[in-house]
């Protein structure tokens, strides 16, 4: 069971978690009319009366650019204070996640996004690791990410993850704990909600934007740590049969941080892991702001 904060803010106001409810009728409950973001704060180590929050400004731009997709306009100025609130309201003492949400909150039965109330909420709760920082199995999924052609991959949109539960369940009740969706065009795509790095001969690769994956700000985060460590990138197509003789494979999200692969399908990876444990303790010293470079990627929060 999760340990959900205390406050939420619902239709403009704060309200005791317990009180923020919908009704049954709600259009986006019926035709995942919704786009949801997910950004980690933890209480400050070092000063107790700080809160940090990770890339604050980027989360709250990308969820207002995908409720452009549900023909809502939201501004992420008035988003981010409206999170920076509802910390300090909450005061959290423990590591914790945030879900903002946009939906369709009109009552209509007719699937459209013109002509229906719109509105957002946020909530939160304590999270720990959401995946196993010794090493996870995964199993490549009998599910296709969608293409960009017939649903806004742009957009963290919350229909999508349809694919992304079933491709889960799959793993988990075949003995794995993670799956990996490839695109329409038989190349790796990503995880059930991470982005996915494969280190080959000294390079770190990842699927580019075209590969129809979801733009993660975790995903950007590593990509500029490793170049400022001198690590080779590249953004480029990624083959099912490079997963099996790769060096070293983890996957990356908000919620799971970096997560290193140990296994995919029968195949066996390497426990030794140095580009991977470089870049994870990189952006742990990060997030906890002991990191002066990546001072702008850090939000304080005040919590007297």
């Amino acid at each position: 069971m999760h340990t959900f904060l205390p406050i939420a803010y619902f239709e403009n106001e704060f309200v005791p978690f317990e009180n923020a409810k919908l009704s049954i009728a709600t259009h986006a409950l019926h035709y995942g009319t919704a786009a949801f973001g997910g950004m980690r704060g933890i209480p400050d180590p070092n000063h107790p009366q700080h809160i940090l929050l990770f890339r604050l400004d980027r989360h709250c731009q990308r969820l207002c650019q995908s409720a452009k997709f549900l023909n809502y306009e939201l501004s992420p100025e008035k988003l981010q204070q409206i999170i920076i609130d509802f910390v300090k309201k909450n005061k959290p003492t423990q590591s914790f996640y945030i879900r903002p949400l946009v939906y369709s909150s009109g009552l209509g039965i007719a699937p459209r996004l013109h002509n229906i109330e719109k509105n957002f909420f946020v909530y939160g709760l304590e999270m720990g690791d959401y995946l196993s920082p010794d090493g996870i199995s995964c199993r490549i999924s009998s599910w296709t990410r969608q293409e960009d052609r017939s649903f806004p991959l742009r957009g963290k949109i919350s229909a999508a993850y349809i694919t992304s539960a079933l491709a889960k369940t799959e793993a988990v009740e075949s003995g794995f704990d993670e799956a990996i969706l490839m695109n329409s065009q038989g190349k790796v795509c990503e995880a059930t909600g991470m982005n996915i790095f494969i280190i080959r001969n000294g390079s770190l690769i990842t699927p580019g934007f075209e590969q129809d994956i979801l733009e993660g700000i975790t995903r950007d985060s590593v990509l500029t740590i490793a170049k400022n460590l001198g690590i080779p990138t590249i953004e480029r197509p990624i083959d099912k049969s490079e997963l099996f003789i790769a060096d070293e494979v983890f996957l990356c999200g908000t919620a799971a941080k970096i997560a290193p692969v140990k296994q995919i399908e029968t195949f066996k990876l390497s426990s030794h892991r140095p580009i991977t444990e470089k870049l994870k303790d990189k952006l742990f010293a990060i997030t906890e702001n002991r990191e002066p470079d990546y001072g702008d990627w850090v939000y304080i929060v005040d919590v007297p």
